[in-house]
């Protein structure tokens, strides 16, 4: 006997639409990766990454989505070589270099195009001139930032060597410091070892000890000067490595939440910084939001970025062909943003 009011195809109906959606929904966490790990330095390129971990960004990619932080550039090498990270954040060169010996590795974008800066005691300090004589600390010797400097003092007819005194330090937390501790009066620094060190000469108790300091030589606006071009450098971006560089959506989708990680910490600096001092303890959240505001971080894909590239890429190999291992990098080294469909008319 049929109940009034009651539809007996109803629950069958209500099943059968349960059980498309779970086979509908199957494959998507059958695919999901157990592990994804986003890897990069105490540096400002590492922000959006940290952010995406935060988020959840990635939450219905992989089932554990993890930030490691590498320290030097022997380090960042090491996990490249071995595989131990899907995205690196890296110095532009480091993953031409480690491309053209072969390493299995696609640059997604390039956010980071002006971080460097010649901190000084020197109130009178702003360009490389003014250094003839001097002696500077240097962090990463013959990397990004010890190259850059060397490129820009070569073209303005400066012999690092015979004009000027380089203390090569391990890293830019080292040469700040010396700088802080009265050891040097100069240092090559990137952000947000720039915003530390102005941060901490104003607090006690390192403000006793401590110099008075100065944002004196903008290095990006040398680079401009000094070549006739943009005050930009493209420094530094991640990188798709092994197995997420052979999946475009993939490497596609880490590329648009790594572009939105980063519009959303430069609208939101203050929360960003704090994020970045819980995953990076040496880095202040203060001055992790000093870099940000100070910062032109823009991702720009790496095929967009491809003449600017080159461009550092050909003064790297008239300076020593090793640098980026001996050639520009072709035409797959440059991940490109897939077009977008065609509107129907």
């Amino acid at each position: 006997m049929r109940i009034p009011g009651r539809d007996p195809g109803r629950a069958v109906r209500r099943m059968l639409v349960a059980l498309v959606a779970a086979l509908l929904v199957l494959p998507a966490h059958a695919q999901k990766l157990p592990r994804l790990v986003l890897a990069g330095p105490p540096a400002s390129v590492s922000d959006a990454l940290i952010h995406m971990v935060d988020s959840g960004a990635l939450s219905d990619v992989a089932e554990q989505v993890e930030f490691v932080p590498w320290r030097d550039p022997d380090q960042l090498r090491a996990m490249a070589l071995d595989k131990r990270a899907d995205v690196l954040a890296m110095p532009v060169n480091v993953a031409a270099n480690l491309y053209n010996r072969g390493v299995p590795l696609e640059l997604l974008n390039v956010s980071t195009w002006g971080i460097l800066w010649v901190l000084t005691r020197d109130p009178d300090v702003h360009t490389l001139a003014d250094l003839r004589g001097k002696e500077i600390a240097m962090p990463f010797r013959g990397d990004m930032p010890d190259l850059l400097f060397g490129l820009i003092a070569q073209r303005e007819g400066i012999d690092v060597r015979k004009d000027l005194r380089l203390r090569y330090v391990a890293s830019p937390i080292d040469a700040m410091q010396l700088l802080i501790m009265r050891q040097v009066d100069h240092a090559l620094l990137a952000e947000p070892a720039v915003s530390m060190a102005l941060r901490k000469t104003g607090s006690f108790p390192v403000s006793v000890v401590a110099p008075t300091l100065y944002r004196g030589i903008d290095m990006q606006k040398e680079w401009g000067r000094a070549f006739g071009r943009a005050a930009r450098i493209p420094q530094a971006g991640i990188v798709a490595m092994g197995a997420l560089r052979d999946d475009p959506k993939l490497a596609a989708r880490v590329a648009q939440e790594y572009a939105r990680s980063l519009e959303w910490c430069r609208a939101h600096a203050e929360e960003c910084g704090k994020a970045v001092a819980r995953r990076v303890p040496m880095i202040s959240a203060e001055a992790a939001a000093d870099a940000i505001a100070a910062n032109p971080m823009q991702a720009v894909p790496a095929a967009e970025a491809r003449p600017e590239l080159e461009f550092l890429f050909q003064r790297m190999l008239e300076r020593s062909p090793g640098l980026v291992g001996g050639k520009l990098p072709d035409d797959a080294f440059y991940w490109r943003a897939p077009a977008a469909p065609a509107a129907r008319r």
